[in-house]
């Protein structure tokens, strides 16, 4: 196939489409509140009201306002319903003509929207995600046509380095760099991984990437594949998302049958398959090298590094391994340069980034928003604030990352910014929470998730987890002292030290920085503080 064959096809589906689409999400979260039956009865109304000839029901992938679901959207007049029953159906179609629509109008420019910038889920919601001419339609695979004849791999690798791009999956590290790296070694077999083990309490984004627009994936890691020299790659994705599964399964066969995985792809030299591996739902599995282990068909431990994957990874040969969303972004990068996506951004932390917006907030879901907003203009203005009292703290980046205060919401939202005040980006849950919340409960609940997923390989995470976890309880049931205290923090420092893999070395960061920023709560809970006031002169004497 060459690109004006692909054009074409691309051309034949947007001629075939009518002039009005009416999307209804039917996402993992949307079909649970029943958009599929929302779908049947949009189509069957069309259908009797013979409106076929000009409207076009199409299921689309997640729209992001997720806790307004089911969402049914007719772009062509900017209409938005929310919370979309199946009885809903007929007059949403009704309404196009001129009726009245039963169900919930919501605001298509409202902040939650308006302020996002897509570039990973540019095409989210707008595509049907099991349709691979759909995805060509709006420009799919030029980028990797682009990348294949117009560009060498070392060119190709200069633009992802140019654009900035860091990991997206919570480390950060230079994208390029790794690129560079994983090319420049030695051997014939090489492969590309994309990590979508994604185990976060509070975090759908890879799900939702990989719901709505697979073929993104797959070409960002064709691309990768190309710039470094691979032939084979694996997308390494946890039991619990079937649906995600069953679309991946679906594009990649497609995909296959369009000649752009396989042999020869683009009628060039070039030639990849990808493979999917799917994993048991170990958290620790989203770490490089335990998840190599899963698909070599071994206990998901992590071990030693170095060597690191780059140099001696699956089946001991380099690997490239990033995630969903750092691939997602690598077609938009090839397609308008490198130089456009260092436009985007902070100095050192570029592009965008996808966050699931959780917790005790109003509008809650998916949002993509542009490297450096605070996160006060997330929570307040794009999240509406909380619905009843105020922002107490606000997590990030899951069980890795910490609690930050409503009085440093003011913080930009990247990289360096947030491990600066105990926190970090995280592969980008975001939980906000209210007056009512309890730090210390907060802190043992990840503490709690972390001592289940510990993989036990090491003693610092094994046994440092689990004594964290009964320090923080002692301290709930109100029989610590102060010293327990500060057994707690000497001990956070030790598992953070000296941990062997990533799990071990963030798990105590929930507990720091609540202990840093909501120090008071855990003094009232001492067994020395009667009505749970702090007993006089006490504070000063715990280490800070």
């Amino acid at each position: 196939m060459d690109l004006a064959e692909l054009r074409e096809i691309g051309e034949k589906e947007r001629t075939a489409q009518k002039p009005i689409r009416v999307h209804c999400c039917t996402s993992t979260g949307c079909q649970a509140a029943n958009s599929l039956g929302v779908k049947k009865n949009l189509e069957q109304t069309c259908k009797d009201k013979k409106m076929g000839d000009r409207v076009q029901v199409v299921g689309v992938g997640c729209m992001g306002f997720c806790g307004r679901g089911p969402l049914v959207q007719i772009e062509a007049q900017n209409k938005l319903y929310e919370e979309v029953t199946p009885s809903d159906a007929a007059s949403i179609i009704e309404a196009i003509d001129g009726g009245t629509a039963s169900a919930t109008e919501g605001d298509p420019e409202h902040p939650f929207f308006a302020r996002q910038m897509r570039i990973v889920r540019e095409t989210s919601g707008k595509i049907d995600p099991e349709r691979i001419e759909e995805y060509i339609a709006v420009g799919g695979y030029e980028p990797l046509y682009k990348a294949i004849h117009e560009l060498t791999p070392a060119e190709t690798i200069d633009e992802v380095s140019k654009s900035g791009l860091r990991g997206r999956g919570g480390g950060g590290y230079p994208t390029g760099l790794k690129w560079a790296t994983v090319a420049k070694m030695p051997g014939q077999q090489k492969y590309v991984i994309c990590n979508a083990d994604e185990g976060d309490p509070g975090a759908f984004m890879d799900r939702s990437v990989l719901e709505s627009d697979p073929h993104r994936v797959l070409e960002g890691m064709a691309i990768a594949a190309y710039a470094i020299g691979a032939s084979e790659g694996y997308i390494y994705v946890r039991a619990e998302y079937p649906l995600a599964i069953e679309r991946l399964q679906k594009a990649i066969k497609q995909a296959k049958k369009y000649g752009i995985l396989g042999s020869q792809i683009f009628d060039s030299p070039f030639d990849f398959k990808i493979e999917i591996r799917i994993g048991a739902g170990a958290f620790v599995c989203g770490e490089e090298t335990a998840l190599i282990q899963s698909i070599e068909g071994g206990r998901g431990n992590p071990r030693p590094r170095p060597p690191y994957p780059a140099q001696e990874g699956l089946w001991k040969s380099p690997t490239l391994i990033n995630n969903v969303e750092t691939f997602a972004n690598i077609p938009a990068i090839i397609r308008e340069g490198g130089e456009w996506y260092a436009g985007i951004g902070t100095e050192k932390s570029k592009g965008t980034k996808v966050f699931a917006l959780t917790g005790q907030i109003r509008n809650n879901g998916l949002i993509e928003v542009p490297m450096g907003i605070t996160l006060r203009e997330i929570v307040e203005e794009m999240g509406g604030g909380v619905p009843n009292g105020k922002v107490k703290a606000v997590q990030t980046g899951g069980p890795s990352g910490g609690c930050i205060p409503e009085s440093m919401l003011d913080t930009s939202v990247d990289y360096d910014s947030l491990v600066k005040i105990g926190s970090m980006m995280g592969s980008g849950g975001m939980v906000v929470m209210d007056e009512k919340t309890s730090m210390v409960e907060v802190a043992r609940f990840y503490m709690e998730f972390c001592r289940g997923e510990s993989c036990g390989k090491c003693i610092p995470c094994r046994a440092g987890t689990v004594q964290m976890y009964q320090m923080l309880t002692k301290i709930l049931n109100k029989e610590a002292t102060l010293q327990d205290i500060h057994n707690l923090e000497q001990l956070c420092d030790m598992v953070k030290n000296t941990s062997l893999c990533g799990l071990g070395m963030t798990a105590p960061n929930p507990v720091m920085s609540t202990l840093r920023y909501f120090k008071e709560e855990y003094l009232a809970l001492l067994k020395d503080s009667p009505n749970g006031k702090v007993p006089v002169g006490t504070a000063a004497s715990v280490t800070r």
